[in-house]
């Protein structure tokens, strides 16, 4: 029998996809009003004065008045945010901080506003609700909902709370979920990820969990666990659990792995959360992409990857993208981030609607010998290679190797294998061959012989794990990088 519960989501649903309907079918007009409000908000902000908002009257102003930034480029009005005044970047004060681990400025600040937090929690919502209202699917309200997340503590700086953004979001759970909702409180203020999943473990091994959400490698460490203290797939552990929700990588690696530990499908749900706002959610079980979010708060600018560091590269609107086309992903929100990268790449899977998949990020490429090597390449040709076969994997990373001892330089490939295949070789040119396929340059450097195919080296089992957790970002909202243009990763881990 459906419950109440149950048959109000279904409800729910059908509202909030009817309203997302009106902005989806009308994506111009959408990100014109939101350009118009964001740049009327903030014309009397000090970021606003320096660049002459007043005066802006369209998108060419913007652009010719506004250069594209990154948070160190940014830094200096941030600062100014962090100390205390109004005023700056966005009309008053941040209520929050998302604090990030930075590259070359060590922790980064990121804003969150009165105006820009509410839309982080109505996308997470919305997403679910997207699927409840294609599939019918609601029963799962009824059972538990795990959020593998950061830790729920927050610090203040000068009267502005700061904290992950996964532990600001904890704050934020609908009452009508909060009894469904594990873990408790005190072990999601647990700091040490190890001790953190163990306690998981033992305060949802015995509950009806239906619904699990969480970066994919640290789930993947929750069934580990959860299959050695049983000796059960998941999956039979918990009989009801049909959902998995997951953002930040790419699920498809994860995907046959996954399936093992389950011992079954389950419904997966994609989400393109970052602190810097809340860009995309899949929309639908039937069609590949996530549904870009026009209507948020966000505008969004595009500039095509291989022209990104040219001298002024062109600046694209929504109504300019073309489908299968990798774009650096710029943004200007009600947070006060303006012509910002924040180093995702995406590209369109569709314009009616504009749906996305992130395809890598723009510092997080191969490129070493003019190949261009993107993270949904070699994303792609791992699937490939692993198609019909038993193999799984656990994590993997790739960099160039330049300077090898013999032989010519080579793409090596560090995978930590659950199955590996019989032949290591084999399944080597199996990757190799796929990679051919989608990166032209790279095929190119292969029958140049300036390349030999790729190299696999075998990292020992938990590898990716000891090594996340000997640069202090085991857990949480951390990710490892599909590959690297240096070797920095490759030769810091274990091989087997």
């Amino acid at each position: 029998m459906t419950s109440i519960k149950a048959i109000a989501a279904k409800l729910f649903a059908k509202y909030i996809h009817n309203e997302t309907q009106k902005w989806a079918n009308n994506p111009i007009e959408s990100q014109q009003r939101v350009f118009e409000d964001l740049i009327q908000v903030a014309k009397s902000t000090q970021f606003g004065k320096d660049h002459d908002f007043g005066n802006i009257k369209n998108f060419e102003d913007f652009a010719n008045k506004v250069p594209v930034r990154d948070y160190e480029a940014l830094k200096s009005y941030v600062d100014e945010v962090v100390k205390g005044k109004e005023n700056i970047l966005w009309k008053g004060k941040p209520i929050y901080f998302a604090k990030t681990s930075g590259t070359t400025s060590g922790a980064k600040y990121i804003p969150l506003t009165k105006e820009s937090m509410p839309y982080h929690i109505e996308a997470a919502r919305n997403a679910i609700l997207s699927y409840v209202h294609e599939t019918g699917k609601a029963d799962f309200v009824d059972g538990k909902m795990i959020f593998l997340q950061g830790s729920p503590i927050l610090e203040e700086k000068n009267g502005i709370q700061l904290g992950r953004l996964s532990g600001i979001v904890a704050h934020y759970v609908p009452k009508y979920l909060q009894t469904n909702r594990m873990p408790s409180w005190e072990t999601n203020c647990i700091e040490d990820w190890e001790t953190k999943v163990d306690r998981i473990v033992d305060e949802t091994i015995n509950e009806n969990m239906a619904v699990i959400s969480g970066i994919p490698s640290w789930v993947q460490m929750y069934f580990e666990k959860l299959k050695e203290r049983t000796h059960k797939p998941v999956g039979e552990i918990f009989k009801n659990f049909n959902l998995f929700i997951y953002g930040g990588v790419n699920y498809e690696p994860y995907r046959a792995k996954f399936e093992n530990l389950i011992g079954r499908k389950v419904d997966a749900i994609e989400l393109f959360p970052a602190s810097e706002g809340f860009f995309a959610y899949q929309d639908s079980q039937k069609e590949k992409g996530m549904l870009l979010l026009l209507n948020s708060g966000i505008f969004y600018e595009f500039i095509k990857a291989d022209e990104f560091f040219t001298e002024n590269p062109k600046r694209y609107t929504i109504g300019e993208v073309e489908l299968g086309i990798n774009y650096v992903l710029i943004i200007s929100t009600n947070a006060g981030l303006w012509a910002y990268n924040i180093g995702d790449t995406v590209q369109f899977t569709s314009l009616k609607p504009y749906r996305i998949i992130v395809s890598g990020r723009i510092k997080h490429y191969i490129s070493a010998f003019g190949e261009h090597v993107i993270g949904k390449e070699v994303e792609a040709a791992l699937q490939e290679a692993m198609e019909g076969t038993n193999v799984r994997v656990n994590e993997f990373t790739v960099a160039p190797q330049i300077a090898p001892q013999a032989g010519l330089p080579y793409h090596e490939w560090c995978i930590e294998f659950e199955n590996e295949p019989s032949d290591i070789a084999e399944f080597a040119l199996k990757i190799d061959a796929a990679m051919r396929k989608q990166n032209v340059y790279y095929d190119d450097l292969i029958v140049g012989k300036v390349l030999r195919t790729v190299v696999i080296t075998k990292v020992a089992k938990n590898g990716f794990q000891e090594y996340m957790k000997s640069i202090g970002k085991l857990g949480g909202q951390n990710k490892l990088p599909r590959l690297s243009n240096d070797r920095k990763i490759a030769d810091l881990l274990k091989i087997q």
